[in-house]
């Protein structure tokens, strides 16, 4: 097995906030890695420190030779004046090169300038590249390759910097929230590539069933250290939970054992004298062992909701269009309290926008929502909010309330609240500019739950929260005595905290599922598979009938198939014969290269259109 990456003794800090240090670890061909941690323990900085954006305290990164490697960063950028295409190929500077060497060797009227750009491409495999890039582009519903980036949103943005790691087709890919912004058939589709790819993973992400279904290792940055688990998620769950258990049961056998050495420490030191250096030495070695305190610290969502009535919201005959882009058409629907709706659908079909309609924070065409007057929201909006980076953390939430009340007994000060979501008194102290992206957003969820809401609409609420956060937010939602809207890809997420959902097929259309995720798409393959049930018979009908009396080819078809075969033969034989003649530098004249080279492309796709309709004929031979 080839090594790829090779760590030692890796170490970083930020001022005296230690994030891991010693760190030593392996990456090897096949490896499919996901990168498991607490926000704020590293997660990004480690693939940063890998890829050369960050630099580190100490240690040493040593790749091998000449390994081919693409990093897919949590917030690329792009020059604003590129177009999708150009910042497809930027990644990939050998074919940028060879693209262009390329192209001015047929302008100009060098044969062996021509010769060794076609070799060139060859050994880059540019002649498929742009294909390819469509290909990927369209799975990641990007269809104007020529639009500019800076026209792009920030989701759009994403997705080309995810496709331009993928068709550079490095060996090693680094991925660093790569489920971000994507739709969950985009995520289901990215899944399946990277299980069949046999690229070398590694990738920090929060979506349990993609790392579960991709993955074939979990490394966890745990109490500053690293810590490998060869198997999938649902592995390391189970083996994470022996490791602290172990580390718990010898922490105990530590606090024992230095009782008893404690007692014999504190005798005479007359009687100490005659006793062994070495026991003197395991004793502060115990002493040391035993101070070690585990950090479990997590986020604590035990805040309440406030009364909700009856009536909760009603849409009314709703429409919204932007264009020609329907949104709603004729909506009408009651909610019903204690409600927990999920929200899925492709990306541009109006999730968002159908939030924002019902907030009041976007216009309606027609109709309306009518509001309870009860209710009251708590939005945790997809864009978050734009906190003061110069600003102390306990400052943000101060101006929102200095003493929040959730019931006539319980209140919280500002920083009591704070300590909740994992900010100490002193981190509390903290600039917001440190914050990691996962801190930032689980600051802006303290600002929304702390206002008490009854009524709780989160859009994407698991872009860059951990992975703990996430359980607890969940086990939050499913108690939480209020009504509740979320829009996210996260499947694991949705599966736990809604009843039914909304699915937005497109051109106003929306589908009112009783179900959550995966009893939807079970019910979606039940029901392609009876359809193919229905139409089987008639397709059965058709063929028995085709056997009966047209299973044999006709004289005109076996006329047809004895001369493709020739003609297949003829064009092969052409195809070869021009592709020696221009690999042989012989041809000075670089217009008649031009015509050969297109030559080649015309017979590739009519070998493509014969061999086909070959394999029909011959399938009735």
């Amino acid at each position: 097995m080839k090594s790829y990456l090779q760590i030692e003794n890796l170490t970083k800090s930020f001022g005296d906030r230690l994030l891991f240090a010693d760190v030593t670890l392996g990456i090897f061909e096949g490896d499919k890695i996901g990168l498991i941690a607490k926000n704020g323990n590293g997660k990004t900085t480690l693939l940063r420190i890998i890829a050369g954006d960050e630099p580190c305290d100490s240690g040493n990164i040593v790749f091998r030779n000449g390994l081919k490697v693409a990093y897919l960063r949590q917030s690329p950028e792009f020059d604003a004046n590129m177009t999708v295409i150009d910042a497809c190929f930027s990644n990939n500077g050998e074919l940028s090169k060879a693209i262009d060497a390329y192209e001015k060797a047929i302008a100009g009227s060098e044969p062996s300038e021509v010769d060794r750009a076609m070799r060139d491409m060859d050994a880059v495999g540019g002649w498929d590249y742009e294909s390819r890039m469509k290909q990927v582009l369209s799975q990641l519903k990007i269809t104007d390759i020529n639009q500019k980036m800076g026209e792009l949103s920030g989701g759009q943005v994403k997705r080309v910097a995810l496709a331009q790691a993928i068709i550079s087709e490095p060996e090693f890919l680094i991925l660093d929230e790569p489920t971000n912004h994507l739709d969950i058939d985009m995520v289901e589709w990215l899944e399946d590539y990277l299980k069949r790819s046999r690229m070398t993973l590694l990738m920090v992400t929060h979506d349990r069933y993609f790392l579960d279904r991709v993955c074939t290792k979990i490394i966890e940055i745990d109490d500053k250290q690293i810590y490998s688990y060869n198997g999938n998620y649902d592995y390391y769950l189970s083996k994470r939970e022996e490791r602290i258990n172990s580390q718990n049961a010898e922490l105990a056998k530590v606090k024992n054992l230095l009782r008893t050495e404690l007692d014999w420490m504190r005798r005479q030191p007359q009687a100490r004298a005659t006793k062994a250096r070495y026991r003197i030495d395991a004793f502060y070695d115990l002493s040391e062992r035993s101070k070690y305190k585990r950090d479990d610290s997590a986020v604590k969502l035990n805040v309440g909701s406030s009364y909700i009535g009856n009536k909760i919201f009603e849409a009314k005959d709703v429409c919204k269009k932007f264009g020609d882009n329907i949104i709603l058409k004729d909506f009408n629907y009651v909610f019903a309290r204690y409600d927990k709706l999920g929200i899925i659908g492709n990306n541009g079909v109006g999730k968002s926008t159908f939030i924002k309609l019902l907030l009041g924070i976007e216009p309606v065409d027609c109709g309306c929502f009518d509001v309870g007057e009860t209710v009251r929201f708590g939005y945790y909006s997809q864009d978050g909010i734009k906190f003061d980076e110069n600003e102390k953390v306990i400052d943000a939430v101060r101006k929102i309330a200095e003493v929040i009340y959730f019931d006539e007994k319980t209140k919280y000060t500002a920083s009591q609240f704070l300590q909740f979501f994992l900010f100490s008194p002193s981190a509390q102290q903290d600039y917001i500019s440190k914050l990691s992206g996962g801190e930032k957003r689980r600051l802006y969820l303290a600002t929304v739950l702390m206002k008490n809401p009854n009524f709780l609409i989160l859009d994407e609420p698991t872009n860059d929260l951990d992975i703990v956060t996430l359980g607890i937010l969940e086990d939050y939602l499913s108690k939480f005595k209020g009504c509740l809207i979320i829009v996210s890809h996260d499947r694991f997420f949705m599966d736990r905290t809604v009843d039914h959902l909304f699915v937005f097929e497109g051109n106003g259309k929306i589908k009112d599922f009783p179900g959550n995720y995966s009893d939807y798409r079970e019910w979606k393959l039940q029901l392609r598979e009876e359809q193919q049930k229905v139409c089987k018979p008639v397709v059965e009908k058709e063929n028995k009938v085709k056997r009966q009396y047209s299973n044999k080819l006709t004289f005109k078809e076996r006329k047809e198939f004895e001369a493709l075969s020739a003609e297949i033969k003829s064009l092969e034989d052409e195809k070869k014969q021009l592709e020696s003649e221009l690999s042989s530098g012989e041809i000075a004249d670089y217009e008649m290269i031009a015509i050969k080279s297109n030559r080649i492309s015309e017979i590739i796709g009519l070998l493509d259109d014969k061999e086909m309709r070959w394999l029909e004929l011959s399938e009735r031979e």
